[in-house]
């Protein structure tokens, strides 16, 4: 049985972008471990259970009635109820001034191996998208070496929507150098970001639009020899250059899922560019 491990924003993360890949993973047996930054149970952003929702830069609905119910059901159910706490499982790094520095590192990166022997259990990571992501998982420098391990182990590492930013900023410590240099992705393009109204679940904030184009973020560092794919007037973008696989935004989330199953049922390698 393959068996994957799901990362949820406790700020909210969109619905369908969980149940389009989660119903791929269901339908072949697979199973699906929940993980959040701080262990807190995750709920779906409100407008991804509003059927009917108008996306202002799309000028279209993008949440339909199938979807609304599922990620309603998902959100109401237990699934999701006791996710793993990241910030227990893997070592934060430690300052650079803090005391006895030395040891203290090289106490991180012991952890931080250990921890990655116990990737070993996993299939796939499946980091889900929505504006969430942005405050709790994208500068997570934990889930940065989640990912790290997932490369290490030379597993499928899945990112959707703005969740695909933690690709550009999971770097090692020494060379800081992108994971993503001389790959393919797609993410959020400029033209599809908000002018307004991006918000978090559990919070007032309204930040207007998203606090940095992540267009311009994976176009910088794909290279050099990679490429950032848009899809600007495509229903769907969705790139595979593996170990990545991209999603940009909802309407990827079902062939997200599908792809995933290629890579780990058939070895696909390459698909969307």
């Amino acid at each position: 049985m393959k068996k994957i491990l799901v990362v949820l924003s406790e700020y909210g993360f969109w619905g369908e972008e969980l149940v389009g890949p989660l119903e791929a993973f269901d339908a072949h047996g697979y199973e699906t471990v929940f993980m959040t930054p701080n262990g807190k149970r995750p709920h779906a952003l409100p407008p991804s259970m509003e059927v009917g929702y108008f996306d202002p830069p799309l000028r279209k609905v993008v949440t339909d009635e199938y979807y609304a119910q599922r990620t309603r059901e998902i959100d109401e159910s237990d699934r999701l109820a006791q996710p793993i706490n990241l910030c227990t499982w893997f070592p934060e790094r430690p300052y650079f001034s803090s005391d006895e520095f030395a040891h203290g590192l090289e106490e991180y990166y012991n952890k931080r191996q250990q921890c990655w022997k116990e990737l070993e259990q996993y299939d796939a990571l499946l980091m889900v998208g929505g504006s969430g992501p942005i405050v709790d998982m994208v500068n997570n420098q934990r889930l940065h070496d989640v990912i790290l391990g997932f490369r290490a182990l030379n597993k499928l590492i899945i990112a959707e929507c703005y969740a695909v930013t933690c690709l550009a900023f999971a770097r090692e410590w020494e060379d800081r150098k992108s994971i993503i240099a001389g790959k393919h992705v797609t993410g959020h393009a400029l033209e599809y970001d908000y002018k307004d109204g991006t918000g978090f679940l559990n919070t007032d904030l309204n930040m207007g639009p998203p606090p940095y184009p992540l267009e311009f973020i994976l176009r910088d560092a794909t290279q050099p020899g990679g490429q950032y794919h848009g899809g600007v007037g495509r229903t769907r973008s969705t790139v595979l250059d593996f170990p990545y696989l991209t999603g940009r935004s909802t309407q990827d989330s079902k062939l997200v899922g599908e792809l995933a199953v290629q890579v780990l049922e058939q070895g696909l390698q390459r698909y969307g560019w």
